[in-house]
């Protein structure tokens, strides 16, 4: 006699025609959104491009002297310059050779971290950087990205340069940054989660940048977060999903920008920031970017602005302890064409290397 199945029999059979359904090939609409083309492991492509024992120990003492100089020990000033985002390598080559010997010159006074930013964070959109597109074909090609910014960063180091980037994709970082000395969280991402509990495991100091509103609230926010342990998901050295928990990092600090056509560099605006970090207990060190909404997107009123900064600090204000500029070997910007012009940004406008040198001279 045929007997009813039971609802055990009818269970399994409905959770088996699920997994056969979830098992079918995606339909053609799903194909032509999503794309995947594998990657080397973050270990795979530092066995590649390695750090020598001796590039480390620079790297490590680099690292040391920035959060010196962000806990207020000694006088010499932080200045983090460079391009907006590096596009050609030749270009950001020759321009750290330069930033090289001005480093040298002046750095009982400074000390100069080069602006190596290989991500391009976008309102909307546009092209991401050397680490997604390196030949600005909007093809991409992440695998050919990684390997020459990697190469450029390992270059650029072993000419002696401390090195910055913007922490953008969390997954760059295990690429990239054991090449390091200080990153950034910018204004688009300081409200993010996910890079606060970045940060939280970074070895480098970090600074904050305030949100794209010019407000400070989302920055000492983030800086309290990442100052905390997070358990959280991530991808271990081998590509392995993996569950990562951190320490929390006690060096990060707020990069007032401006926002929304307000500028935030001027004595009251920094005042009003530390005490609100202070009430907070956090790190009353403050670095100025003098572009972005500070400069109204105006190169050459960084000039003004690192002026105004510096005589702040001189006059005795110890919280200010950084700058950063965006500079280039020539002045302004250009669109992307077939037709560049060498050493001029393709993204923000910059000052140029002569503008940049007399500047810091005159600091």
């Amino acid at each position: 006699m045929n007997m009813p199945p039971s609802s055990e029999t009818l269970t399994s059979s409905a959770a088996l025609n699920d997994t056969n359904a979830l098992n079918q090939p995606a339909t053609d609409t799903a194909v032509s959104q999503r794309q995947e083309v594998a990657l080397p492991t973050a270990a795979g492509l530092r066995q590649q491009l390695p750090v020598s024992a001796s590039l480390a120990r620079q790297i490590a003492g680099q690292r040391e002297a920035v959060r010196k100089i962000l806990r207020g020990e000694g006088d010499r000033t932080l200045i983090v310059m460079g391009p907006c985002s590096i596009h050609d390598e030749v270009a950001a080559l020759e321009y750290g050779e330069k930033l090289k010997r001005l480093a040298d010159s002046v750095s009982d006074r400074f000390l100069i971290v080069m602006r190596a930013y290989l991500e391009k964070p976008r309102t909307t959109v546009g092209w991401k950087g050397l680490l997604y597109d390196p030949e600005r074909t909007g093809a991409g090609d992440l695998n050919e990205g990684l390997v020459r910014s990697r190469r450029l960063l390992l270059n650029l180091s072993q000419m002696g340069l401390p090195l910055a980037t913007e922490a953008l994709s969390p997954f760059a970082m295990d690429y990239l940054g054991d090449l390091i000395s200080w990153s950034a969280i910018g204004a688009r991402t300081t409200e993010s989660q996910i890079h606060r509990e970045l940060v939280s495991g970074l070895p480098m100091p970090v600074g904050f940048k305030n949100g794209t509103d010019g407000g400070i609230g989302v920055a000492t926010n983030a800086m309290r977060s990442a100052a905390h342990p997070h358990h959280h998901m991530g991808v271990s050295d081998s590509g392995a999903p993996v569950m990562i928990t951190t320490q929390g990092n006690p060096d990060t600090h707020l990069v007032m920008r401006g926002g929304r056509g307000i500028t935030n560099y001027d004595a009251d605006s920094i005042a009003v920031a530390v005490q609100a970090l202070a009430g907070a207990n956090l790190s009353t060190s403050i670095m100025v970017d003098c572009s972005h909404d500070n400069a109204q997107k105006q190169a050459e009123r960084q000039i003004d602005i690192a002026r105004e900064v510096m005589a702040q600090r001189a006059a005795g204000n110890d919280h200010i302890r950084g700058l950063m500029l965006e500079s280039f070997l020539e002045p302004g910007r250009q669109d992307d064409s077939d037709d560049l012009i060498f050493g001029c940004s393709i993204t923000d406008p910059c000052l140029g290397w002569s503008q940049t040198e007399a500047l810091i001279r005159s600091l």
